[in-house]
């Protein structure tokens, strides 16, 4: 799994494996579904990132573990 935040872009893309994406679908104004051939959701993106969390700071992010 890879998370990239891209600052200039104001995106952030969660990719959770590497395999071959052969469709995207956007599901909500500014998030985007990448697909596999399996039809599995492989990648996340989040447009407008700095809208949607103002008070993020990227340098900072927190994952947690259930």
């Amino acid at each position: 799994m890879k998370l990239k935040i891209d600052e200039k872009a104001d995106a952030l893309y969660l990719r959770l494996d590497d395999s071959k994406i052969t469709e995207s679908e956007e599901v909500s104004p500014g998030v985007i579904l990448d697909f596999n051939e399996q039809n599995q959701v492989v990648g996340v993106e989040i447009l407008h990132l700095s809208k949607r969390t103002p008070k993020l700071n990227v340098h900072e992010l927190q994952f947690y573990t259930a």
